[in-house]
């Protein structure tokens, strides 16, 4: 059975709204858009490339489906750009007509936890998750996530949308830990077996 990795910009809190950008989401008034910039390293983009090459399918939430597809279907040419481009995707959305705007994705509209649940008893690599804070936290509750890769950010926001659903207990196994100089925790947990 292929795993799926949840891998996570996070603040101390268990924030993960609107880690890129100011406007990334505002969604409930969040304010804090951006809150990842000032602790950059650039072993972030390596263990993030690190985790994605082992991945030959990528699930996303409508919304940040349409933000990695603005910024990468209209390249070509980059390693990077042309690795998303050309990984399957599935997106989540019960608002979306059409999966057409990225290059290889598929729409799941309805019955989105046996689709995953199906997705995973298929041959093939991990399946990937970032961002989707919306989708991660159905995914938690349903205990279809096999690991979380962290960056844990030394940073508190006081509110915004979180990794986990309120009153969901996970069991979690430390893989690994990995300081950067720059402040920030990269964390790998499985979810322990139950």
């Amino acid at each position: 059975m292929r795993e799926l990795i949840v891998a996570e910009f996070i603040s101390l809190d268990g924030v993960i709204q609107a880690p890129g950008g100011v406007d990334e989401d505002t969604e409930g008034g969040f304010t804090h858009g951006g809150w990842t910039q000032p602790y950059w390293h650039d072993d972030i983009g390596t263990h993030f490339f690190q985790v994605f090459s082992q991945a030959d399918a990528v699930l996303l939430g409508r919304k940040t489906w349409q933000i990695h597809g603005g910024a990468f279907e209209p390249v070509n040419g980059d390693p990077f750009a042309d690795a998303m481009n050309n990984i399957r995707k599935y997106v989540v959305s019960t608002t979306l007509k059409s999966a057409s705007a990225w290059r290889n994705s598929t729409l799941i509209s309805d019955n989105v936890v046996e689709t995953v649940r199906q997705l995973k008893q298929k041959p093939g690599k991990t399946i990937l998750v970032d961002g989707s804070s919306v989708l991660v936290p159905v995914l938690a509750q349903n205990d279809l996530v096999d690991a979380y890769y962290l960056h844990i950010y030394p940073i508190v926001l006081g509110g915004g949308k979180r990794l986990f659903p309120p009153g969901k207990c996970v069991d979690l196994t430390l893989v690994d830990v990995s300081p950067l100089p720059t402040g920030v925790l990269y964390v790998r947990y499985r979810r322990s077996a139950s």
